[in-house]
């Protein structure tokens, strides 16, 4: 309220964006870069992963024919309960929320892998799946 000569300000802060977001969504995350993907597969994934189908499993499964395959479902890969009980379709979308923080999104899981916190990283790494995985 005013009185008289005085004036009162309300600020309304909603409209600005949220520092901490994590572009919960693929649909807001930057475009995927391949070559910086691979990057990251080769330092943070490669140990545990091979992306090329057809090739072994490691401490963790093959990821070849990734995206469309559902959780737990390569063939003599001892998985997690949890992995095996998920039912997660992999795709952009899913990829993008597990790789955030992969033990938040699946309890249970044995992945070991801390997570990826920026949105590009988690893009490139998705865009270079896309490509390895096929």
């Amino acid at each position: 309220t005013s009185g008289q000569g005085g004036c009162s300000l309300v600020v309304h802060l909603s409209f600005l964006p949220n520092s901490t977001s994590t572009m919960s969504t693929f649909a807001e995350a930057p475009a995927g870069d391949v070559a910086a993907g691979e990057k990251i597969f080769k330092t943070k994934c490669a140990q545990c992963h091979v992306a090329e189908k057809g090739g072994g499993n490691k401490q963790g499964p093959n990821l070849g024919g990734l995206f469309g395959r559902t959780t737990g479902s390569i063939a003599g890969f001892a998985y997690s309960k949890a992995n095996k009980e998920a039912n997660v379709t992999w795709g952009e979308e899913t990829l993008y929320e597990y790789l955030l923080n992969p033990k938040k999104y699946m309890p249970g899981t044995k992945m070991v892998f801390a997570g990826l916190k920026k949105p590009a990283e988690r893009a490139n790494l998705i865009a270079y799946l896309k490509e390895a995985t096929a």
